[in-house]
């Protein structure tokens, strides 16, 4: 063992990405490339009447244009993990306005855009839908996603409701937001006979896999597709399921018997890849006058399309977050003509948002500090699981301090600004999915890890080149890590904060394999120093064996290996289990009363995420979740037309996103203690969702504390405090 693994190394990815060497999706080369562009319907609901091609057809570098009438059939695969619920071109219904109606296919990129706008298309044309406040009284309970029903009982909430001593009853209301990663959706699709190479931005290329051989299943089998995607330039969820561009661009290029790239434009990244769907939260909760809940009554409305019945926005706060006897959730969906929402970074964090403030009015109604409120109401893990939370809740208060904090809202001024202190809780599930890995320890001495898991920004690479280093007792630049490629080991998805839990555990054992293997090849070995040791005896440090207590007897990974006369290879699985983390944000804000203007000038986290494996990635992870937070909080708004069902500011000059100025220094404390129930992932729970689930809760009652204003409504913007 190295010691590597908790330590704060670099990331190292990092050379490449400064330096372009870093090949991202669209960055692969392939000889013979045509490229496509689409063309977008300029209606939400209705049916195309004609579409005629001939214009675009006779430009110049036209090799085709693929519409419903000429679209290879393709099958549409399950609702998970393929949201949108229909193929695009397969026919001449019209669900949502951008959705694709042709697909150009040109020798070069500027002669596909160009031949897209000559592409003509009329409409038989239906009013749309598009705002929740327009469908309210059509909500409905939609059916159980993923195994998770959307109505869940617990007590008698009603009745304890009416019963309670104090009650606060609340609406919390979101719009649609989008993803915006930096590096837009692309595919580049290759057929060599009846095999299919794509090079896609995915956070699952596995998940990808299993996807196009569904909708591909007249035309290939689903191992003679590979998909590629060693970098991502962001995902935030956007790129989790597969979406449709994928499935054409395959598809264009069978029937152009080419190989096709697409890169998706930024304003159809809005209609083309899912989004956080608009929603509405009523609370109701009960307590004591001592502030112990005593009742929860959670009923959520979120958009919906009217081909699919899937709510991504859960309310597992309420159900798991505190102790309460009484608690009664419901998730209505309402169908508008929109396109499929989906999973959005942190998507706990909508009615997450929700609870975290109604438990700040709770705290006023009862008198009581925010923290002790919430310590009162503290749910212990079961067993085996660990919990820390009221440690996150110590720690945080102490750095941020907040016992010099006036619970009086509006009192607190400096110069011409109203300053407000604000705090939530902060939590998110993680998954874990089953993974394997393959290690192999070449005749130099090198380690490389191959694991079909993906790189989407978080610092896997150096993670998992840690665990192998430590693992094996072998210097970090000793190792090589291989990720986003089907052609190496299944792993799981780079969502829901699954990685680590799920791909640690089979590279940590292939670690742990590979060094028994040269462990065992050298004490069997006569030529090695090492011969006839007992293997326990052997110990592994810095790409040396030695037997422990004489380290003058000692070997090498390199000599071993090359004695040997071939590399040693081996492989890890293992399983693990599903669980939450947790953590506590404490937030100051700057008000100028004036001009309503709102400023994040401190913010203070403390987490418990297990056993922190890197601490620099994790604090990176936590400066990316907090500015996530206050883009959720004072900033992110799609706008949608409420005649046209139309998207009106699909770039990022109208759709705000926090830039650095609008972030401040970020400070991040760990409990750093493994978590029992996470052992094959060296006692690490997935971490990456949780900062920022509570933030824009925390700027909320922050604001409050300022003003004495209450927001419950995000964005916070500046004409709602005036």
């Amino acid at each position: 063992m190295t010691g590597l693994v908790g330590r704060g190394v670099e990331r190292v990815d990092g050379r490449a990405k400064v330096t372009g060497a870093a090949r991202y999706a669209a960055d692969n080369a392939v000889n013979g490339v045509l490229h496509g562009a689409l063309v977008m319907s300029t209606v939400a609901r209705g049916e195309i009447t004609e579409l005629d091609t001939s214009a675009a057809l006779a430009s110049p570098g036209v090799v085709a244009v693929y519409t419903h009438e000429n679209m290879l059939p393709l099958t549409v695969p399950p609702d998970f993990p393929y949201p949108k619920r229909f193929i695009p071109l397969q026919d001449t219904r019209i669900h949502h306005n951008g959705q694709p109606v042709a697909y150009v296919v040109a020798e070069t990129l500027e002669q596909a855009q160009e031949a897209a706008t000559l592409v003509r298309v009329r409409y038989r044309v239906a009013p749309p839908t598009a705002l929740l406040a327009d469908a309210l009284d059509e909500a409905f309970l939609p059916r159980d996603f993923r195994g998770r029903p959307n109505e869940t009982v617990r007590g008698d909430a009603a009745a304890a409701l009416e019963r309670a001593e104090v009650r606060v009853e609340q609406e919390y209301t979101s719009p649609m937001q989008h993803h915006n990663p930096i590096e837009p959706h692309t595919t580049t699709a290759v057929w060599d006979g009846d095999s299919l190479t794509l090079y896609e931005s995915a956070q699952g290329v596995v998940l990808t896999r299993m996807v196009v051989a569904q909708a591909f299943a007249k035309y290939v089998l689903e191992q003679d597709i590979r998909v590629v995607s060693p970098y991502l330039g962001g995902g935030f969820g956007a790129k989790g399921p597969t979406w449709s561009h994928t499935l054409l661009t395959a598809a264009a290029a069978r029937l152009a018997r080419g190989p096709v790239k697409l890169v998706l434009t930024r304003a159809q990244m809005y209609t083309m890849n899912g989004h956080r769907a608009e929603y509405r939260r009523g609370l109701r909760l009960g307590a004591t006058r001592q502030g112990r809940l005593t009742a929860i009554v959670d009923t959520s409305t979120a958009q919906l399309t009217r081909t699919e019945e899937s709510i991504y926005n859960t309310s597992n706060s309420t159900l798991h977050l505190y102790a309460c006897p009484n608690v009664h959730v419901r998730q209505l969906g309402v169908r508008l003509d929109l396109p499929t929402s989906s999973y959005m970074r942190s998507p706990e964090t909508t009615a997450h948002f929700g609870l975290e403030t109604a438990l700040d009015e709770l705290s006023y109604e009862v008198g009581l500090d925010p923290v002790e409120l919430r310590v009162r109401n503290h749910l212990p893990a079961g067993p085996p699981a660990s919990k820390y939370l009221l440690e996150c809740y110590r720690m945080g208060a102490k750095a941020f301090g907040w016992a010099r904090r006036d619970p009086r809202p509006g009192v607190t001024r400096v110069g011409d600004e109203y300053v407000g202190w604000g705090m939530a809780t902060e939590t998110h599930t993680y998954n874990a999915i089953p993974s394997f890995a393959e290690l192999t320890i070449d005749e130099a001495g090198r380690a490389t890890l191959r694991v079909a898991s993906q790189e989407i920004g978080t610092g896997t690479y150096t993670v998992l080149t840690q665990v192998v280093a430590d693992g094996l007792g072998m210097p970090l630049d000793h190792v090589t890590t291989l990720l986003g490629d089907t052609a190496f080991p299944a792993a799981a998805i780079s969502a829901g904060s699954s990685t680590m839990p799920s791909v640690v555990g089979p590279v940590s054992t292939a670690a742990r394999n590979a060094r028994d293997a040269v462990v065992a090849i050298a004490v069997a070995d006569p030529r090695s120093p090492l011969h006839g040791v007992p293997a326990a005896d052997v110990v592994a440090e810095h790409g040396q064996l030695f037997v422990r207590g004489d380290r003058r007897r000692r070997d090498s990974y390199r000599d071993v290996v090359r004695r040997h006369g071939q590399a040693v290879v081996v492989n890890g699985s293992g399983p693990n289990t599903p669980g939450h983390s947790f953590g506590a944000v404490f937030v100051e804000v700057r008000v100028r009363p004036r001009l309503g203007a709102v400023r994040v000038s401190r913010v203070v986290a403390a987490y418990d995420p297990g056993r922190v494996l890197n601490h620099r990635t994790a604090h990176g992870q936590v400066i990316g979740g907090v500015t996530w937070g206050i883009g959720f909080a004072l900033m992110e708004h799609t706008v949608v037309d409420r005649n046209t069902a139309r998207v009106v500011n699909p770039t990022l000059s109208t759709y705000l996103v926090p830039v650095c100025a609008d972030t401040p220094s970020v400070e991040s404390y760990f409990v750093d203690r493994p978590d029992p129930a996470s052992k094959p992932a060296l006692g690490a729970r997935g971490f990456g969702e949780t900062p920022g689930t509570g933030v824009p809760a925390a700027i909320s009652n922050a604001i409050f504390h300022a003003t004495g204003r209450r927001l419950r409504d995000v964005p916070f913007t500046q004409d709602k405090l005036l």
